[in-house]
């Protein structure tokens, strides 16, 4: 399955972000032109629009989405399926789908990071679940459990189980998920994509070889966090 590759839709702008840049630009033009023709003194309009092309160019890079490619092997390969910093690599009880004791790497994004989300693996959908919850601090650890989240299991060719969570923290009120249940997902494809800030965490089999550290940074569909045995 490694080897198989669906069509990569090559996004500049992730699609998730389209209505939202449609709109604020919109709103943002009208102010300004009613500013500059609204106003005989024109400092107001000049200090409107720098702020104006300010936050739209956040706005931008929040919704950016570079194309990537992994280009390597991806057999028992685990990627980071996010951009951002590694806050936690524990063992930890894992409750609501496996029951049992399972390695976590946790990804914090910032609001500068691409917050679009990528499969960790190639495999296939086994599971797909939402559930709603709380909107605290993102690197809180209880977050993993309280927050809204969405939990997506995957089966690997090779037989391992490797869940992923989208959890939305304080800022983000929106998380998007594009797996379904029985699909085949690989490694380059989009799993999904979380607005305005949170993490990304993904639970692995006991005596997988993890290959990140606390504090690293990891950049999305290209960092291999850990290795299947």
């Amino acid at each position: 399955m490694n080897k198989i590759r669906k069509k990569i839709k090559k996004i500049r702008l992730h699609q998730e972000g389209t209505h939202i840049l449609v709109s604020a630009a919109i709103i943002l033009l009208i102010i300004n032109i009613a500013l500059y023709w609204g106003l005989e003194c024109k400092w107001p309009f000049y200090i409107v629009a720098l702020a104006s092309l300010f936050l739209y160019s956040m706005m931008v890079n929040f919704f950016r989405c570079p194309i990537r490619l992994f280009n390597k092997d991806t057999e028992k390969i685990v990627v980071a399926p996010a951009d951002g910093k590694v806050v936690v690599v524990e063992e930890v009880d894992e409750y609501e789908y496996f029951h049992d004791r399972r390695l976590m790497v946790s990804i914090f994004m910032s609001i500068t990071n691409v917050h679009a989300n990528w499969y960790p693996v190639d495999g296939t959908v086994k599971h797909v679940s939402h559930q709603k919850g709380r909107f605290m601090k993102a690197w809180l650890p209880k977050a993993s459990t309280e927050n809204e989240r969405s939990t997506i299991v995957i089966e690997t060719p090779e037989g391992h189980t490797v869940m992923a969570r989208q959890i939305a923290g304080a800022v983000a009120r929106r998380i998007v998920t594009y797996a379904e249940v029985g699909e085949e997902c690989y490694i380059d494809e989009h799993m999904g994509f979380i607005k305005f800030g949170s993490r990304v965490d993904v639970y692995l089999p006991l005596g997988t070889e993890i290959c990140v550290r606390m504090g690293q940074k990891t950049v999305g569909n290209q960092t291999v966090i850990a290795k299947l045995k």
